[in-house]
């Protein structure tokens, strides 16, 4: 019985620490850049993007692919430091916790 009320404790600790990174990834913001920094956005923890700057210099009607192209990369780049902020955290909380090889987190 005190293995079952040990778990049990053990299962609202991680609960409790999940709520918090949760709460830790919500508040994340992270930027991403492409064109040498002439197109940055920033991604919330969510993966939605809050912010998108361009440099005045690449508003020109001929150069529209281009200035599409550099949008899509920086915000891939951002989404890719967010999936790696994302996973630090992840791997801190879940440290020393016998879950097996794979298993991601948050559900």
């Amino acid at each position: 019985m005190k293995d079952l009320m040990g778990m049990m404790k053990q299962a609202k600790a991680m609960q409790e620490k999940m709520q918090s990174l949760q709460a830790e990834i919500a508040d994340i913001a992270v930027e991403g850049h492409a064109g040498g920094g002439l197109v940055a956005v920033t991604l919330d923890g969510k993966g939605d993007l809050k912010t998108l700057l361009i440099d005045p210099s690449l508003v020109k009607p001929e150069e529209k692919e281009i200035l599409e192209d550099l949008i899509v990369a920086a915000h891939a780049d951002a989404k890719g430091k967010l999936e790696r902020a994302i996973q630090e955290k992840t791997e801190a909380l879940t440290a020393g916790l016998p879950l097996p090889a794979g298993m991601k987190f948050p559900f």
